[in-house]
């Protein structure tokens, strides 16, 4: 009976707290839906600023996420306070858990840092052509730790952003238009003049190649085997390959036609016979 009297006791000791404590987690709860509504309406307010203007999508998926999660991560601090949570005992706690993680994730803080600042500079964005980290590829898509490219061959290439935003980033789409430098090689026995007149022609009859800068053709090497020219020029980057490969065919083609020798590398080997010219060396001391 003693033990049944002690439980009674306790139970009616507990029973009295909750009843106490019911209006704060009650309020708790009210602040935590509140919010979340509020942190709802927020978000949606600010995906609305960003389709009214021309963003970049990395940068207003990025700016949205961050600013849900903050304001989530602020709200948790309000209703643990409400909760009766002592504020300084709470960050101090954050802190350390977030010293925690932050040295058992040092290369997942990188490649976020690295995120932050490829969307904040934009060195290149989806849909660009760009040469990084020994791939190339078309830019797919843009997240806080990865970078997804397409290759030439459609394979898929993940790209740490921590790596990438310390590298060397070449963006061959940043300008509407690209240079080509072709080199075709002649004989030193063909006529340059001829030579320069037939490549000149072959540019200057491609419309889709740009008027201004003007093109050039110049002799730019007097190789061990043949005159070589340069043959430059600039296009526009939806049609650049295509203009590379029919330059490469065409200009075989037509300075063959026009009866010059495209050369390739050789050499001249001659045999001497060791007995007449031992001999040979024995008259002239002879004499």
């Amino acid at each position: 009976m003693d033990k049944l009297n002690d439980y009674g006791h306790i139970a009616k000791e507990y029973a009295e707290k909750f009843i106490d404590y019911l209006p704060t987690l009650l309020g708790a709860i009210a602040l935590l839906l509140i919010g979340l509504w509020v942190i709802k309406i927020i978000v949606k307010y600010i995906e609305k600023i960003f389709q009214k203007k021309d963003y970049d999508p990395t940068l207003e998926k990025f700016t949205v996420n961050a600013a849900s999660w903050g304001l989530k991560i602020l709200l948790f601090v309000l209703v643990i306070t409400q909760l009766g949570v002592e504020s300084a005992s709470l960050v101090a706690a954050i802190g350390a858990a977030g010293l925690a993680i932050g040295l058992a994730l040092q290369g997942s803080l990188s490649n976020l840092a690295g995120g932050v600042l490829i969307i904040v500079l934009k060195p290149f964005k989806v849909g660009d052509w760009i040469e990084a980290q020994g791939v190339s590829g078309s830019v797919v898509e843009i997240s806080l730790f990865y970078t997804k490219l397409n290759t030439f061959g459609n394979q898929r290439a993940v790209i740490p952003n921590g790596e990438l935003s310390n590298d060397n980033i070449v963006n061959y789409s940043f300008n509407d238009t690209r240079r080509e430098n072709l080199t075709f090689g002649i004989s030193y026995d063909d006529d340059i003049k001829k030579a320069k007149e037939v490549l000149t022609n072959m540019v200057m009859e491609r419309d889709d190649i740009e008027k201004e800068p003007a093109p050039q053709i110049i002799v730019s090497e007097l190789g061990d085997s043949s005159v070589n020219f340069s043959v430059r020029y600039f296009a526009k980057n939806s049609v650049f390959w295509d203009i590379h490969w029919y330059m490469i065919e065409e200009g075989k083609i037509r300075l063959e036609e026009a009866g010059m020798t495209i050369p390739y590398p050789q050499r001249d080997v001659y045999l001497y016979d060791q007995t007449k010219m031992k001999g040979t060396i024995r008259d002239k001391r002879s004499e």
